[in-house]
């Protein structure tokens, strides 16, 4: 049995020996080169556009403008196709846009022979603009006759959603109830993958092909023939190994653009790839939420009634939209259980900053930072230990989501804490912290978290699988699902060999994606690889076993009931699991046998109709300079219930890099535009402060194995949880230092020093 095991990655010698290819390295040297002339105002109209001195430079092939393309309105977001158009993504989007509504819009593109030539033919070019004012957030953008970014959107928003469970008015008038409320806001931030945005198409027999560094290989292929008014079966993805997308190549970016620009060529090969400022401006960014809680208490502590109101910055385009803001409602409804009653109210509202889409937690990090810093606060107001407050008020075992129908089959939540808590020292740390005094001093705080695992009941969920048997008795394993640098193709394996019975280094799976072979799947995202892809994995593999027993049976005239495959040999059941003949001797024979030659081969779908809790928490130790402002993360400790592990050190890696990306969400990053123009002040890897080494903690990842009862292989979400708690531990680690409630993140010295002193401690 390889599941459970810490197999090396079937991916690692190609990838650290540098003989993976990246979209970059499997481009024709000759291919054209295009580059997109973006946008020198946030918010306007594009009215004229000279291209006469750009078209007469050397090496320029065509200029291909916003007045030129298909008048077409295409969604972007990575998300299934549905039947009903109203469940469908925003479309709002076309592949060069007239109507200007950022800094850096998509406005021309240039094919030339050259680099060189492509970027002087974008500096040759003059336009003219009708310009209006520009509006950075959703409160302007929906102040009464702010100018409307999308015509059929009243106010900007969006969407509106309000929900209400129980009676909220009835449930507030009982008497001794106390009221707490806050206001809690998050930044725009970037993905920061390492590989950038870059594809390259080219036409063959009359079809578009386009090489890309996707997450969503069969979503883009639709969204192509969408954004070019072709039929789907006319466009052709392939995806190579990809430098890391963390949701931002959930997003279908400059992959319809580029196909268009091979078309104008006569289907030559055009390369497209976009700068690392670019993929800052003009590619999806984490929506920045402004969230307000209100929260009916009893003194004991129980909750009665919560309020919720959010507004999310969307930017310029839909992209993946009301989705994000939604998501983070369902933390708020079902991670703490009120006894009557809870309102929701949200808002997503267009501005002109960049097109807001999915990033790794796709909205509960934004939430989970609101919710678990407002509950700390409570806790601490009241005088109440802040883990016994949670346990008080959690999602208990037992309960049914009603429109998911989830089951929190386990106690999740006390387990995770309870090793948490353990490992930082939890009570001997909050007792000696208690009452410091000096400009440095010390804090421990916590934070749950609540995710749910792929996309039922939201969207449908796919995945499709071919298992084909090799001579050697090894197979080939292609799935839809992407590998984006995250291990899925080392536990697609595990999977694979543990069911048929083979060694996993007999699996070989095919990492690249290409939509004319590789069975339908929808992609990478919604932590869905293990839960959904598994489903296929196991059917498919389920499927082949069967045929090879069937065929193994006429082989050795033995019945199929008694004969099993273990370590790559066919054995007999019945004879303590005697090899009767190997796996390979069998493989070769299903080919070249003079009677009866079989391709053994599977394939099938699995439509996963449940949903998984992936629950947990963090702990964070943080040392506080209070004249400085300045923190330094001492102790970061993530726990997680995610199921059964398929593979421990690779789920290391995952909760390691999603702890990553929390302390630069909590700590330090931050897009930041200027107010006047709606310019990115910061678009760079310079300006732009991700965390480095230096500003890293020993970090730790436990975990507790409860099997989720709906997979085949007991796992649920893991791949972004791990970003989702860690912001919140810090926020709380520094009130309990410092007893201030800083309630806007990231926590930089700007922030941190105001509000020490406005409390009063400089």
């Amino acid at each position: 049995m390889s599941i459970g095991q810490s197999i090396p990655r079937v991916d690692a010698w190609e990838k650290v020996s540098g003989r993976a290819k990246y979209t970059d390295d499997l481009v024709d040297r000759n291919a054209l080169i295009g580059k997109v002339l973006h946008s020198t105002i946030a918010n306007g109209l594009v009215k004229k556009m000279d291209i006469s001195e750009a078209a007469k430079i050397p090496g320029v092939v065509k200029i291909i403008t916003c007045f030129d393309v298909p008048d077409i309105p295409f969604p972007t977001a990575g998300h299934p196709w549905s039947t009903d158009p109203a469940h469908w993504d925003p479309m709002d989007r076309r592949l060069l846009n007239r109507r200007v509504r950022l800094y850096g819009d998509d406005i021309a593109a240039v094919i030339a022979e050259d680099e060189i030539s492509a970027s002087r033919a974008l500096r040759a070019i003059k336009v003219e603009y009708e310009e209006y004012p520009v509006i950075l957030t959703p409160e302007e953008a929906m102040k009464e006759g702010a100018p409307l970014l999308h015509e059929e959107c009243p106010h900007n928003i969006l969407k509106h959603t309000t929900v209400e469970d129980g009676n909220f008015e009835e449930a507030i008038q009982e008497e001794g109830l106390l009221c707490f409320e806050d206001v809690f806001e998050t930044p725009i931030v970037q993905h920061c993958h390492i590989e950038g945005v870059v594809s390259w198409a080219y036409m063959e027999n009359g079809r578009i092909v386009i090489v890309a560094s996707t997450q969503i290989p069969h979503i883009v292929r639709r969204i192509v023939g969408q954004a070019l008014g072709l039929p789907w079966g006319n466009v052709r993805i392939i995806k190579p190994y990809i430098g890391g997308g963390f949701g931002n190549k959930q997003d279908s970016l400059y992959e319809p653009l580029n196909a268009f620009m091979c078309t104008q060529v006569g289907g030559r090969t055009v390369k497209l790839e976009l700068s690392r400022e670019e993929v800052f401006c003009a590619t999806r960014v984490r929506h920045s939420e402004k969230i307000f809680l209100k929260t009916w208490v009893r003194p004991n502590g129980r909750l009665v009634a919560r309020s919720y109101t959010a507004y999310s910055n969307q930017g310029a385009y839909g992209s993946h939209g009301h989705g994000i803001a939604a998501k983070g409602t369902n933390v708020f409804r079902q991670l703490y259980r009120d006894e009557k009653a809870r309102k929701v109210d949200i808002y997503t509202v267009y501005t002109n900053t960049a097109a807001a889409g999915a990033m790794r937690g796709y909205g509960t990090p934004q939430a989970v930072f609101a919710i678990e810093s407002h509950i700390e606060d409570i806790a601490r107001k009241l005088n109440l230990d802040p883990l016994e407050f949670r346990f008080l008020n959690v999602m208990p075992v037992g309960f049914v989501d009603p429109f998911t129908k989830n089951v929190n089959y386990f106690d999740s939540f006390r387990q995770c804490v309870e090793i948490g808590k353990a490992h930082i020292k939890w009570d001997e740390k909050r007792e000696r912290y208690a009452k410091q005094t000096g400009p440095v001093r010390r804090g421990v705080g916590m934070s749950l978290f609540w995710y749910n695992t792929a996309v039922w009941p939201i969207s449908i969920e796919v995945s499709s699988c071919r298992m084909v048997l090799n001579q050697d008795g090894s197979i080939q394993l292609q799935i839809g699902e992407t590998e984006i640098g995250q291990g899925a193709d080392t536990v697609f394996a595990q999977m694979a060999a543990d069911t048929l019975g083979i060694p996993w280094q007999k699996v070989h799976v095919i990492s690249t994606q290409d939509t004319d072979i590789t069975p339908f799947g929808t992609g990478a995202y919604g932590s869905r690889q293990t839960y959904v892809g598994g489903a296929a994995i196991n059917k498919v593999a389920l499927l082949l076993k069967d045929k090879i027993l069937r065929y193994a049976s006429e082989y050795t005239h033995t019945p199929v009931a008694n004969l099993n495959i273990i370590n790559g040999d066919i054995v007999l059941v019945s004879n303590n699991n005697q090899t009767i003949v190997s796996l390979e001797e069998l493989a070769t024979d299903t080919l070249y046998h003079t009677e009866h030659a079989e391709h053994l081969t599977a394939e099938a779908t699995a439509q996963v109709k449940s949903n998984a809790f992936s629950l947990g928490c963090a702990f964070a130790e943080v040392e506080v300079d209070i004249p400085l402002g300045k923190i330094r993360l001492l102790e970061l400790i993530n726990c997680h219930d995610c199921g059964r592990l398929i593979n421990p050190k690779t789920a290391e890696g995952q909760v390691h890099g999603g702890m990553s990306m929390a302390i630069g969400f909590g700590m330090f990053e931050q897009l930041l535009y200027d107010p006047k123009i709606g310019r990115l002040l910061n678009g760079n890897l310079l300006d732009y402060k991700l965390p480095t080494i230096l500003d890293h903690p020993r970090l730790e990842a436990h975990f507790v194995e409860n099997p989720e009862p709906t997979s085949p292989y007991g796992t649920k979400a893991l791949g972004e949880p791990p970003t989702v708690p860690g912001a919140a531990a810090i926020r709380n680690a520094v009130l309990h230092a410092t007893g201030v409630a800083i309630n806007t993140i990231p926590l930089t010295p700007h922030v941190l020093f105001a509000e020490f002193k406005k409390a009063g401690l400089i």
